[in-house]
């Protein structure tokens, strides 16, 4: 039966909008969560465990409906249980070839987003008996249900009504009052601070060109500094009195800048969403995070610290707004979606230490493993820790495995580079790695190696279909990207190959400098004739004179300017 109805949080209006949008096989937003146990369990005990804990977290019991309404909304179902599962899998020849393979068909399963709970549980038996007796606990569910900070609040609170102690648990506070809290909040100050933010940003910042979002399948490059290295970077943070947060997202801006060609460059960051004067909010089972733009100008002459605290005086004059749908930030600026990369600063306790000893009752927690996924091309998942982790995921259509890698190898080399000094200028800094530094220098000293003959046009439609948006032009305040470039051009080349243009037919251009200038000889070249460039500035009697020479031919020009040829 029916039991609440609730409005949506932003990040879970945009994650319905993507499992509508891309309805077809694996949904990326499908997270699953593996423990490892040892020893004796109770099987019938976890189930009810399991059956309890959904029955406690009303938002557990969630569906989400649009269908002829004017905004989408969360559906509480009162008794709807979770699925369990029970699985034998200690009869496998290949235990992890077998385990491996059947949570992939469960990540294949997709969730009807319409029907509650968006949660499954499975138990996995790998063999042994008794105390050495060896199972895999697997929970399943939609990302929009949960963040990675409600993961290990969950599994403590599981096992503690494994083990009987529901009643210690302390009272759940309700989703609502964190809706209740978010519909408090003055989104017209919110859209005027990004307005503010994004002010004067001339384009997006797409580092995988114009691939489109879930592009291919997902991979992954994962990149771990040492311990020396990360208790480095900490003191840079400690010492520039930001956090190391800032000092990742002011690397991968290093990194943007010099992939993309940019000085003023946007990527999305995941911030918590849990506001601090909320009672219970840090217990709080539930999806809370949101996706914000981070807009990072950068110069060379700028210091390591003056780019730490740019990075981070944004954060912190955004931080009373990041309740606002990126949908509405984004338009702000007017230019559509702002970035394809993402980064992730995974600050919970997920993991062996932060959850301690959790099962009890001879019953051990010997691991655990997460599988989480972004619809972005390029996601940096930031791990801390002893040994700070970094994890590059990818959509292998937009970026492959090698390009991942060397992502990933100039990443380390920025943040090594980072920590030889805060007050070093950041246009100094390393950026590709020693080995592919040598391998650049060895190519370019190497000039007895051919080189492929390319011709101009060549050159401009290989760098739109590569880099689309990135600017290929600046005349005055008129910009054009790469793309936009190569269209205008392909547009003219078509106009005068229809006017008669053939290889190496004369074309007259009466135009001033400028971005027309440079579209109309690239257009005259992929047309397969040659230029005469005119100046309008000219004297009318001369510029006869040269079109009388030049015999019959086209004249491209501006109506501005038609009048100085007579």
């Amino acid at each position: 039966g029916l039991a609440d109805v609730w409005p949506l949080t932003p990040l879970q209006e945009g994650l319905l909008f993507h499992a509508l949008y891309d309805g077809v096989g694996p949904d990326v937003y499908t997270v699953q969560l593996v423990l490892e146990l040892e020893g004796r369990l109770e099987a019938a005990a976890l189930k009810k465990a399991a059956e309890r804990l959904v029955e406690r977290h009303a938002n557990l019991r969630a569906s989400f409906r649009h269908r002829g309404l004017s905004r989408p909304v969360a559906v509480v179902v009162e008794g709807a249980g979770p699925q369990w599962q029970e699985i034998d899998l200690s009869g496998a020849g290949d235990g992890e070839a077998a385990l491996a393979a059947w949570l992939a068909g469960d990540r294949a399963r997709r969730f009807d987003l319409e029907t509650a709970p968006l949660i499954r549980f499975a138990l996995l038996r790998h063999g042994g008996e008794g105390e050495t007796a060896r199972h895999s606990l697997v929970v399943t569910n939609h990302h929009i249900l949960l963040d990675g900070w409600s993961m290990p609040v969950m599994v403590k609170e599981l096992f503690a009504l494994y083990r009987g102690e529901g009643r210690a648990l302390p009272r759940v506070t309700p989703y609502r009052d964190y809706l209740a809290w978010l519909a408090g909040q003055d989104r017209e100050a919110a859209r005027a601070a990004f307005a503010a933010e994004l002010a004067g940003l001339e384009e997006p910042t797409r580092l995988a060109g114009g691939h489109g979002p879930a592009a291919g399948e997902a991979g992954a490059v994962t990149l771990t500094l040492d311990e020396a290295e990360t208790a480095a970077l900490q003191g840079l943070a400690r010492g520039s009195e930001v956090t190391l947060n800032t000092v990742v997202q002011a690397a991968w801006a290093i990194l943007l800048g010099h992939q993309t060609g940019r000085d003023d460059v946007v990527f999305g960051v995941t911030v918590s969403g849990r506001p601090a004067e909320l009672a219970g909010i840090e217990a709080m089972v539930g999806l809370f995070i949101n996706t914000v733009p981070a807009r990072v100008r950068l110069a060379g002459s700028m210091s390591v610290a003056e780019l730490l605290a740019a990075v981070q005086g944004a954060q912190s004059r955004l931080l009373p707004h990041q309740h606002l749908s990126l949908s509405e930030i984004q338009a702000q600026a007017g230019l559509g979606e702002l970035f394809d990369t993402l980064v992730v600063f995974e600050n919970y306790p997920l993991d062996e230490a932060g959850l301690g000893a959790l099962p009890g009752a001879g019953l051990r927690l010997k691991g655990l493993r997460a599988h989480d996924e972004t619809h972005y091309p390029v996601s940096l998942m930031v791990m801390p820790g002893r040994r700070l982790t970094l994890r590059l995921d990818h959509r292998r259509g937009a970026v492959s495995e090698e390009e991942a890698r060397v992502l990933a190898g100039r990443l380390g080399t920025i943040l090594r580079g980072l920590v030889r000094g805060a007050q070093q200028r950041i246009g100094a800094l390393p950026v590709l790695p020693a080995e592919e530094r040598a391998a650049v220098l060895g190519r370019v000293e190497d000039t007895a190696r051919p080189v492929p003959e390319r011709s101009l046009p060549q050159l401009i439609a290989e760098a739109a279909r590569r880099r689309p948006d990135a600017t290929a032009l600046i005349a005055g305040e008129e910009r054009l990207s790469y793309r936009e470039l190569e269209e205008r051009a392909n547009r003219l080349a078509h106009h005068l190959r229809g006017r008669g243009v053939r290889p190496e037919g004369l074309v007259a251009l009466a135009l001033p400098r400028g971005a027309a200038m440079v579209v109309a000889l690239l257009g005259v070249m992929k047309a397969g004739g040659a230029y005469l460039p005119l100046d309008p500035d000219y004297p009318r009697g001369r510029l006869a004179d040269m079109l009388a020479d030049a015999g019959p031919a086209p004249v491209v020009t501006l109506r501005a300017t038609a009048a100085a040829l007579g």
